[in-house]
Protein backbone atom coordinates (compact mmCIF):
# COMPACT_ATOMS: atom_id res chain seq x y z
CA UNK A 1 0.00 0.00 0.00
CA UNK A 2 1.10 3.71 -0.82
CA UNK A 3 0.12 6.99 0.61
CA UNK A 4 1.15 10.30 -0.06
CA UNK A 5 4.17 10.16 1.89
CA UNK A 6 4.73 6.27 3.21
CA UNK A 7 4.68 2.80 1.98
CA UNK A 8 2.83 0.33 3.91
CA UNK A 9 4.33 -3.28 3.24
CA UNK A 10 5.72 -6.81 4.66
CA UNK A 11 8.69 -6.74 6.98
CA UNK A 12 11.83 -7.89 5.51
CA UNK A 13 14.75 -9.16 7.53
CA UNK A 14 16.89 -5.77 6.90
CA UNK A 15 14.50 -4.24 8.94
CA UNK A 16 15.72 -5.71 12.64
CA UNK A 17 17.91 -3.50 13.27
CA UNK A 18 15.62 -0.55 12.97
CA UNK A 19 12.97 -2.13 14.48
CA UNK A 20 14.92 -2.74 18.21
CA UNK A 21 16.28 0.46 17.46
CA UNK A 22 12.94 2.72 17.92
CA UNK A 23 11.43 -0.33 20.34
CA UNK A 24 14.42 0.13 22.50
CA UNK A 25 13.12 4.01 22.99
CA UNK A 26 11.59 4.33 26.64
CA UNK A 27 8.94 6.61 25.17
CA UNK A 28 7.91 4.29 22.31
CA UNK A 29 7.84 1.21 24.65
CA UNK A 30 6.38 3.28 27.63
CA UNK A 31 2.57 1.88 26.81
CA UNK A 32 3.71 -1.25 24.46
CA UNK A 33 4.04 -4.77 26.11
CA UNK A 34 7.41 -4.92 25.51
CA UNK A 35 10.58 -3.91 27.56
CA UNK A 36 13.51 -1.00 26.31
CA UNK A 37 15.94 -2.35 25.36
CA UNK A 38 14.32 -4.17 22.69
CA UNK A 39 17.43 -6.88 21.79
CA UNK A 40 18.56 -6.94 17.57
CA UNK A 41 18.24 -11.17 18.03
CA UNK A 42 14.80 -10.20 19.37
CA UNK A 43 13.74 -7.92 16.78
CA UNK A 44 15.02 -10.58 13.60
CA UNK A 45 12.60 -13.24 15.54
CA UNK A 46 9.58 -10.63 15.66
CA UNK A 47 10.96 -9.78 11.77
CA UNK A 48 10.86 -13.67 10.47
CA UNK A 49 7.16 -13.93 12.52
CA UNK A 50 6.22 -10.66 10.90
CA UNK A 51 7.53 -11.80 7.27
CA UNK A 52 5.56 -15.10 7.60
CA UNK A 53 2.22 -13.68 8.30
CA UNK A 54 -0.51 -13.06 6.05
CA UNK A 55 -2.77 -9.88 6.49
CA UNK A 56 -5.52 -12.32 4.69
CA UNK A 57 -5.86 -14.80 7.30
CA UNK A 58 -6.69 -14.68 11.14
CA UNK A 59 -3.61 -13.92 13.53
CA UNK A 60 -1.72 -11.08 13.94
CA UNK A 61 -0.14 -9.14 11.03
CA UNK A 62 2.14 -6.36 10.97
CA UNK A 63 2.95 -3.77 8.56
CA UNK A 64 6.41 -1.90 8.20
CA UNK A 65 5.64 1.78 7.64
CA UNK A 66 8.04 3.18 5.64
CA UNK A 67 9.08 6.88 4.74
CA UNK A 68 8.59 6.69 0.89
CA UNK A 69 10.75 9.49 0.22
CA UNK A 70 13.87 8.47 2.81
CA UNK A 71 13.19 4.71 2.08
CA UNK A 72 13.26 4.08 5.85
CA UNK A 73 11.58 2.28 8.27
CA UNK A 74 9.93 4.61 10.88
CA UNK A 75 7.25 1.90 12.85
CA UNK A 76 4.36 -0.22 12.13
CA UNK A 77 1.01 -0.95 12.17
CA UNK A 78 -0.72 -4.03 13.54
CA UNK A 79 -3.72 -5.92 12.56
CA UNK A 80 -5.46 -8.82 14.14
CA UNK A 81 -8.34 -10.69 12.13
CA UNK A 82 -10.67 -12.78 14.23
CA UNK A 83 -11.40 -15.76 12.94
CA UNK A 84 -14.59 -14.99 11.34
CA UNK A 85 -12.29 -12.72 9.21
CA UNK A 86 -14.74 -9.72 9.66
CA UNK A 87 -13.58 -8.71 12.83
CA UNK A 88 -10.33 -7.21 13.74
CA UNK A 89 -8.26 -5.23 16.48
CA UNK A 90 -5.54 -2.66 15.28
CA UNK A 91 -2.75 -1.49 16.84
CA UNK A 92 0.17 0.98 16.37
CA UNK A 93 4.07 1.67 16.74
CA UNK A 94 6.11 5.00 15.86
CA UNK A 95 9.70 5.73 16.17
CA UNK A 96 9.76 9.17 18.08
CA UNK A 97 11.83 10.85 15.94
CA UNK A 98 8.74 10.84 13.14
CA UNK A 99 6.00 10.91 15.97
CA UNK A 100 3.59 14.51 15.71
CA UNK A 101 3.82 15.07 12.06
CA UNK A 102 0.82 13.09 10.90
CA UNK A 103 2.67 10.25 9.90
CA UNK A 104 1.05 7.54 12.28
CA UNK A 105 -2.83 8.84 11.41
CA UNK A 106 -1.60 8.39 7.44
CA UNK A 107 -0.07 4.85 8.39
CA UNK A 108 -2.88 3.29 10.14
CA UNK A 109 -6.03 5.10 8.03
CA UNK A 110 -4.75 3.46 4.99
CA UNK A 111 -4.68 0.53 6.79
CA UNK A 112 -7.95 1.01 7.69
CA UNK A 113 -9.87 1.36 3.93
CA UNK A 114 -7.89 -1.56 3.27
CA UNK A 115 -9.41 -3.47 6.39
CA UNK A 116 -13.05 -1.88 5.01
CA UNK A 117 -12.99 -1.47 1.52
CA UNK A 118 -10.87 -4.54 0.56
CA UNK A 119 -11.02 -6.99 2.81
CA UNK A 120 -14.54 -6.67 4.04
CA UNK A 121 -14.08 -5.69 7.72
CA UNK A 122 -17.08 -5.33 9.67
CA UNK A 123 -15.91 -3.80 12.54
CA UNK A 124 -11.89 -3.04 13.98
CA UNK A 125 -11.44 -2.45 17.74
CA UNK A 126 -8.48 -0.60 19.44
CA UNK A 127 -6.85 -0.53 23.15
CA UNK A 128 -4.41 1.49 24.56
CA UNK A 129 -3.56 2.34 28.04
CA UNK A 130 -6.08 5.13 29.19
CA UNK A 131 -2.77 7.43 30.08
CA UNK A 132 -1.57 7.02 26.34
CA UNK A 133 -3.59 10.24 25.10
CA UNK A 134 -1.84 10.25 21.97
CA UNK A 135 -2.98 7.50 20.66
CA UNK A 136 -6.27 7.40 22.03
CA UNK A 137 -6.53 10.79 20.21
CA UNK A 138 -5.01 9.44 16.68
CA UNK A 139 -8.20 6.86 16.78
CA UNK A 140 -10.47 9.29 17.89
CA UNK A 141 -9.41 11.13 14.92
CA UNK A 142 -9.77 8.63 13.04
CA UNK A 143 -13.16 7.85 13.94
CA UNK A 144 -13.18 5.52 16.43
CA UNK A 145 -15.81 5.65 19.35
CA UNK A 146 -14.88 4.76 22.86
CA UNK A 147 -16.54 1.98 23.79
CA UNK A 148 -14.96 1.58 27.37
CA UNK A 149 -12.78 1.86 30.33
CA UNK A 150 -11.76 -1.35 31.63
CA UNK A 151 -10.23 -0.12 35.03
CA UNK A 152 -7.04 -1.73 35.94
CA UNK A 153 -7.23 -4.50 33.43
CA UNK A 154 -3.98 -4.84 32.99
CA UNK A 155 -0.86 -5.49 34.89
CA UNK A 156 2.49 -4.82 33.28
CA UNK A 157 5.59 -3.09 33.54
CA UNK A 158 4.73 -3.57 37.67
CA UNK A 159 1.61 -2.00 37.56
CA UNK A 160 -2.38 -2.27 37.14
CA UNK A 161 -2.87 0.23 34.39
CA UNK A 162 -6.71 1.20 32.99
CA UNK A 163 -7.55 0.20 29.30
CA UNK A 164 -9.24 2.20 26.89
CA UNK A 165 -11.52 0.22 24.56
CA UNK A 166 -12.06 2.01 21.03
CA UNK A 167 -14.34 0.78 18.09
CA UNK A 168 -15.40 1.75 14.71
CA UNK A 169 -17.80 0.22 12.14
CA UNK A 170 -17.72 -0.05 8.41
CA UNK A 171 -20.57 1.94 8.37
CA UNK A 172 -18.82 5.09 10.17
CA UNK A 173 -15.54 4.48 7.99
CA UNK A 174 -15.40 8.12 6.05
CA UNK A 175 -11.49 7.55 5.09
Amino acid sequence: MTTERLILRRFRASDAPVLAAYRSDPEVARYQSWDAPFPVDRAEVAVRNFAASSPAEAGWFQYAIELAEERRLIGDVAVRLHDNLVQGEIGFTLDAAYQKRGFATEAVSAVLDRLFRVQGLHKVTGECDARNVRSAALMERLGFRREGLLRQQTFIKGEWTDDLLYGLLATEWTG
